[in-house]
């Protein structure tokens, strides 16, 4: 009774730090980096269940390295899972399977916390047996999550689970401009890309009492509207709401000297954490955000400050 007052009383605090520091933003293009607009870009913060696309993107990393269908290979509901608490929208319970592509759909879309536990047990899992070690797969999948943070220059990134509560000492703490990177480099991955542009997705969970449908929503307003490609919602009481967004826009076409056509990809990311208004928050940053961007370019894309101006996104895998 004493320890559960505690911890109440930590996460009051913890709550109440997120709210003081108030709302964090980056507007960045994600090819050429250009960072467009930011606000506390730096500052370190819970970011709830943006954890959730380093998740994704582990489980994709892992599938493209290993030539698996994740439609094909099924992942079952460890007991760890259960006992983080929180939502259960499938009604998952110990032993439940389904595809690690249903489950990816229902942490993705759904923000299920349950069904990224199972993917992170499944793929950590596989990733310790393919090394020939034994061990907590949910840990070595998380220790995998921070090595690609570490890869890719998440400076102030650190990811405690898979899934982004606050349990116990397990913290997923970041800021707007890692979460930024994160989401330019999960968005160079087609499966990321096709798993978090859905609206809506058909589910199969296989039980005891035999397979059982359901579809899972996108939390995400945005999606549906022009351009719109993803990526993830948040929301814990210590992070406030956050939304990190990926819109497209048609591509730039040049052509070359030599009458070759050079095509440039053109996508924003929009990071936005800690705002109750997320969705139009982010929303209002995309006609300004490409403003800016075509300022930019007319300008003939002029770097003063290469650290500070640009945000350097390496594909190490």
């Amino acid at each position: 009774m004493m320890r559960a007052f505690f911890l109440s009383i930590l996460a009051l605090f913890s709550a109440v730090a997120s709210a003081q520091q108030g709302e964090a933003y980056m507007v960045v293009e994600a090819n050429s980096g250009k960072v467009l607009m930011a606000a506390n870009s730096v500052v370190q913060r819970p970011v709830a269940s943006l954890t959730k696309i380093a998740t994704c993107v582990i489980a994709v990393d892992w599938a493209d390295a290993t030539g698996t269908d994740l439609s094909q290979v099924t992942a079952t509901v460890p007991p760890a899972a259960l006992a983080i608490g929180g939502p259960n929208p499938l009604n998952l319970q110990v032993g439940d399977s389904m595809s690690v592509r249903d489950a990816l759909y229902s942490a993705m879309l759904g923000s299920d916390n349950i069904a990224a536990m199972t993917v992170a047990n499944y793929v950590g899992g596989e990733m310790l047996r393919a090394r020939g070690k034994t061990g907590d797969p949910v840990a070595a999948f998380v220790g995998e999550m921070n090595e690609l943070g570490k890869a890719i220059g998440l400076l102030k990134t650190r990811f405690g689970n898979p899934h982004g509560l606050e349990v116990g000492k397990q913290r997923c703490t970041s800021t707007a401009a890692d979460i930024a990177k994160l989401s330019i480099y999960a968005m160079r991955k087609p499966g990321v890309t096709f798993i978090s542009r859905q609206k809506e997705r058909q589910v199969t969970v296989n039980g005891a009492g035999g397979k059982r449908g359901y579809k899972i929503q996108n939390t995400n307003e945005l999606i549906g509207e022009p351009n719109i490609l993803g990526l993830k919602t948040g929301t814990t009481g210590a992070a406030g709401p956050c939304v990190s967004v990926s819109v497209e826009r048609d591509p730039l076409v040049r052509e070359k000297a030599d009458g070759e056509k050079a095509v440039t990809p053109r996508r924003l990311i929009i990071v936005v954490l800690n705002n109750p208004d997320r969705f139009n928050r982010a929303r209002g940053f995309i006609n300004p955000g490409w403003a800016a961007f075509d300022r930019w370019v007319a300008a003939g894309a002029p770097i003063e400050n290469k650290a500070k101006e640009i945000l350097d996104v390496p594909n190490p895998r």
